[in-house]
């Protein structure tokens, strides 16, 4: 198995299916830079992604998936060295990292 494949795995916490759910939700809708014509922010269409890059066959991955698997490991990194302090439960940060397929309450 390659680096990014191991570090995604990693990384994303949540299942294909859960991952679904919560993108279904208003709360995942409200975070994240909106892009410019006001529609999907880029974590929510990236968790769409990562959707399908979890249910991908593993040796049936692109180059340009492993680069979005890239990608997504040095946001949850970066974003996870800014852990606002107190109770995350309910907070942007945590929805914005959600949107990228890691619930900071799991790890």
């Amino acid at each position: 198995m390659s680096d990014e494949v191991a570090e995604f795995g990693a990384v994303v916490n949540m299942a294909p299916a859960e991952l679904e759910r919560w993108l279904a939700t208003e709360d995942s809708r409200s975070v994240g830079q909106k892009s410019p014509d006001g529609g999907e922010s880029t974590g929510h269409a990236s968790g769409r992604r990562i959707v399908k890059l979890l249910r991908t066959n593993k040796a049936d991955l692109t180059e340009a998936d492993r680069a979005h698997m890239r990608k997504v490991v040095g946001y949850v990194r970066r974003h996870s060295a800014q852990r606002p302090a107190g109770d995350i439960t309910e907070t942007a940060w945590r929805y914005s990292l959600m949107n990228w397929g890691h619930d900071p309450l799991k790890s």
